[in-house]
């Protein structure tokens, strides 16, 4: 995923916490562990990944996600918080879908 080994979680890799399409046409889903314990009926958290990875400039990312979020929210979204760590190369943004369960687009 590109994500250096020191901020994966211990154990990240053991076993299998992806799905990938033998096409190699579609994405990747990978199920993250997580350390909070979540009440909710729906446990599932989607990032959806438009910026094209930590090898595309952080502004070139950060427009790609601020247009995919502006798309988002004219379709009903949410925006519950931004992830915007300029000293670690990150931009995300936390969204909330019209049924409340969480999402973020990176």
């Amino acid at each position: 995923m590109g994500v250096p080994a020191e901020e994966l979680p211990e154990g990240a890799g053991e076993t299998p916490e992806s799905i990938v399409d033998p096409a190699g046409r579609g994405p990747r889903v990978w199920f993250q562990r997580v350390p909070e314990p979540k009440s909710a009926k729906n446990r599932v958290h989607l990032d959806l990944k438009v910026g094209g990875g930590r090898e595309v400039p952080l502004a070139v990312r950060t427009r790609r996600v601020t247009g995919t979020v502006e798309r988002l929210t004219g379709a009903g979204a949410t925006v519950l918080r931004v992830m915007d760590e300029p000293d670690m190369e990150y931009y995300a943004v936390v969204l909330q879908d019209p049924e409340g369960n969480e999402f973020c687009v990176v």
